[in-house]
């Protein structure tokens, strides 16, 4: 099962894929958290998408410990 999380505004959807990107990437949560020093409340609401906005510190850290992009973690798409 796909660890999307699809939630809409007003012209358009926002798709949160960061427990996607971890778990295949074979990453724990806790491992993440550990090393990337970051807060597990602050992890949840990324993987969940309950933000109302985005620390983009928070964002580079993960994409250079994923080695991945922002687009891999957090995607929007146009109705």
């Amino acid at each position: 099962m796909k660890k999307i999380y699809k939630i809409d505004y007003e012209n358009g959807y926002y798709l949160f894929k960061l427990e996607q990107v971890l778990e295949d990437k074979h990453i724990s949560k806790n491992k993440i958290m550990r090393d990337t020093n970051t807060d597990f409340k602050v992890l949840k609401r990324l993987w969940r998408g309950d933000l109302s906005k985005l620390d983009m510190t928070i964002i580079d850290r993960l994409c250079n410990y994923l080695d991945c992009e922002m687009t891999d973690i957090i995607e929007y798409k146009k109705d």
